[in-house]
This record gives C-alpha cells, sequence and structure tokens, in this order.
C-alpha cells in the first residue's frame, strides 16, 4: 500500500507549499479527533505526525511525500478554545487559504469523532466545503471505542444530518488508529481517486 513516507515540509502560507505537479490528499478535522495517530496509521509510520495529548499542536500545512508520487497533508485542526482568539483566527485562515484556494489540494478527508453527534463546528465546515464545490470525504475516528451497533448508528445519524442538506452524500470511512481498521479502505480509495 504505502512503502515510503517522509516528511516534506511545514508552510505556514500558501506561497510556501511545494510547487512541484504532484497531488495533495489532506486531512483535517478538530482539534484532538486522532488525525495525527491516524496519519501513522495510514503511512505505516509511527512518529511521521506528532501525536499529542494537547489539542491543536499542529499549527501549520505539513507535507508528507508519500512513494514519490503524492503527498499526504496533515492540516491544523479546528475550533480548540484554549488558544487565542487572534490565534484561532491565523488558524481559520491558513485552513480556509489552503482548503479553499490551493490547487493542488486533490481531496480532503475530514475527520469527525465516531463517539459524537454531529459538532456543529464540523457542520459548518462541511457546510463551506459543499458551497466552495470541494471533493471531500468523512473519516469516522476511534472506531474501536464504539460497538459495532454504535459504530453503525453513528454513522447512520451522521448520514441523516447530511442528507437535510445533499443530495448525494460523501464517501464514508470508520477508522481507529489502534486496530488500523479503515486503513485499506482509505488507501484503495486514494489510489483510485488519484489514477
Amino acid at each position: 500500500m504505502i512503502t515510503k513516507a517522509e516528511f516534506k515540509c511545514s508552510s505556514e502560507r500558501l506561497g510556501q507549499i511545494p510547487k512541484d505537479g504532484l497531488k495533495d490528499i489532506a486531512f483535517i478535522g478538530r482539534s484532538n479527533v486522532g488525525k495525527s495517530s491516524l496519519i501513522n496509521m495510514l503511512t505505516g509510520h509511527k512518529g511521521l505526525a506528532k501525536v499529542s495529548a494537547t489539542p491543536g499542536k499542529t499549527k501549520l500545512i505539513n507535507h508528507f511525500l508519500v512513494d514519490g508520487t503524492w503527498y499526504l497533508v496533515d492540516l491544523p485542526g479546528y475550533g480548540y478554545a484554549k488558544t487565542s482568539k487572534s490565534q484561532r483566527s491565523g488558524f481559520a485562515k491558513i485552513i480556509t487559504d489552503y482548503v479553499f484556494g490551493c490547487e493542488k489540494m486533490y481531496f480532503l478527508f475530514v475527520l469527525v469523532d465516531s463517539r459524537l453527534e454531529p459538532q456543529r463546528i464540523d457542520l459548518e465546515f462541511i457546510h463551506l466545503l459543499g458551497e466552495h464545490s470541494i471533493p471531500f470525504g468523512l473519516i469516522f475516528t476511534k472506531g474501536d471505542k464504539l460497538s459495532k451497533a454504535q459504530l453503525q448508528k453513528s454513522v447512520e445519524i451522521y448520514s441523516r444530518t447530511l442528507s437535510e442538506e445533499w443530495d448525494e452524500l460523501p464517501p464514508m470511512f470508520v477508522s481507529s488508529s489502534r486496530t488500523s481498521a479503515g486503513r485499506d479502505e482509505i488507501l484503495e480509495f486514494v489510489d483510485k481517486i488519484l489514477k
């Protein structure tokens, strides 16, 4: 699946991201949704993305080169209350500049915590993606923390909530960085869209 993943660069603004023709597959979600753990699980590299118990650790756009053919992009988390307001809007700007203004960004995975009801901030972000016609999919994280039935219910609730606004639902994946659940499905999907 992924044989090699290496850190390429961290960027504070769009002008600093790699200028080559390789496509970006980006990952975003609320602070502490398990993004770094998921990235490490997908790439099979434990320490690739820095995992932290402190939410809001990723403040830059991090590019990881995968098998020399595409970039996995780790975006800052959004909606974390403990950072100052000016910093929060700073995250917002770096995120919105990249998500809505970067032509390299080919697909965006939005990570949501499978244990929670649909959160307003996630739904607002997803709504913005729709307004800007950004191709995206959903990854439910921490799937090992729920029973199969609870997990199914969680995905159903999300699907119902989204279908109030969307005619067609985005692709959805359930993952667990602890058990590696969802890894093959997500990487096969990436493979398919890159081809």
